[in-house]
């Protein structure tokens, strides 16, 4: 049964969100293995979260951190502008945004959970209220 829509979030995106979930790409899967359970620093990360018309790969509520999984679609032009928008509208919520590429995460899986701890370490959240 679908869920109802929460704040700026249609049922659609809720659907779309719980679809892919299931859908998840290889890189997808060997990086939640990696950040679920808490096991990145204690950061509680969530798989595939929907906020408002987006649906984020993975999302880190306390950290106000969306990490987002890119694949050979995100190397055109048209995707790239379209997902630097989405960055844009993302950190006007105040939400951050760090982006690896499926081969990345595949071939170096070790050197992208590092960068997601820096980036936490080093990179202040916009409010304080987080």
């Amino acid at each position: 049964m679908p869920r109802v829509a929460r704040g700026r979030t249609s049922s659609a995106i809720v659907v779309a969100a719980r679809k892919n979930r299931i859908e998840s790409t290889p890189a997808e899967r060997v990086l939640w293995q990696a950040l679920r359970n808490q096991q990145l620093g204690g950061m509680k990360i969530r798989k595939q979260h929907p906020v408002g018309n987006y649906v984020l790969d993975f999302f880190c509520v306390d950290e106000m951190l969306a990490i987002e999984v890119d694949g050979n679609i995100h190397d055109n032009q048209e995707q790239h502008d379209l997902d630097q928008e989405r960055t844009q509208r993302l950190n006007e919520q105040d939400i951050r945004v760090l982006r690896f590429s499926n081969t990345s995460i595949l071939e170096d899986l070790p050197s992208v959970l590092e960068q997601i701890k820096s980036f936490v370490i080093n990179t202040p959240l916009r409010k304080a209220d987080h």
